[in-house]
């Protein structure tokens, strides 16, 4: 290598380039993720420390009463050993991951992608970015559905940052807001707020925000002081599916 080969290396100049490839581009929570990463040799021969694979997605932080979108890594994944990339050489290199139960549903304004990034000593990090569809598995849309079916309609769903009680792995929830259109609770609530959170055995955790309505004068001092609403905890498995509505509606009722 010349002189000046060297030199265009370390600044980054005519070096590697990737392109991540995923075998298909939705899926669900706790699924596993294939794919292969493809890098190209550039001008120069490089050594590649790392290639790693970064899951993202945004959340709304709040900071001095104003709200701002950051990006948060939900997980990160090293997939190779050292190694070097010949001039204008190929390679591919076979990748897979489980997608964290916790991962945000690309629902509403929620978007997740993976962004591949090649560890060059002294140059450029040539990355990648791959947007990925993430589907409810089947007790999370039977969960969706059972709400849907109770007469609410989904106005919002976000990544907030999530308050210092609720906060797991991750600083940030995922968080359904639905207003009730139709069905027993029009009229009896403000809104219906949402969030899912992983449970053992395949479960998931329910956190539900129930936002009465004002009824008279000491419903309106009650919501003035941000009384009228109750949050409530129900843990569901696949086996509570069949019942699911009952559930959630008994749930509602009891603090409605």
């Amino acid at each position: 290598m010349s002189f000046f080969d060297k030199v265009f290396a370390s600044v980054g100049i005519g070096s590697a380039a990737v392109d991540t490839k995923l075998e298909r581009d939705s899926y669900m929570p706790g699924e596993t993720v294939k794919g292969v990463v493809e890098i190209r040799g550039g001008k120069v021969e490089q050594q590649v420390d790392d290639i790693y694979l970064t899951l993202n997605t945004t959340y709304l932080k709040e900071s001095d009463d104003k709200k701002y979108n950051v990006t948060a890594a939900i997980d990160r994944f090293r997939i190779t050993s050292p190694f070097v990339i010949g001039k204008n050489e190929r390679k591919e290199i076979p990748f897979s991951f489980q997608l964290p139960l916790d991962t945000p549903l690309s629902i509403g304004r929620s978007k997740i992608w993976v962004t591949t990034g090649l560890d060059i000593k002294n140059a450029v990090d040539p990355g990648d970015k791959d947007y990925l569809q993430v589907i409810p598995n089947q007790l999370m849309n039977a969960v969706l559905h059972a709400v849907d079916s109770l007469g609410f309609r989904l106005r919002e769903a976000d990544c907030e940052q999530a308050p210092r009680h609720l906060r797991g792995r991750l600083p940030f929830v995922q968080e359904f807001e639905y207003v009730p259109t139709s069905g027993p609770f029009r009229g009896r609530l403000d809104e219906l707020e949402l969030v899912f959170r992983p449970a053992g055995n395949g479960g998931l955790e329910l956190l539900l925000q129930v936002d009465r309505r004002a009824r008279g004068l000491g419903g309106l001092f009650a919501e003035a002081a941000g009384m009228d609403e109750t949050n409530v905890r129900l843990t569901v498995t696949n086996a509570d599916i069949p019942n699911l509505q009952q559930q959630i509606h008994s749930v509602i009722q009891r603090f409605s």
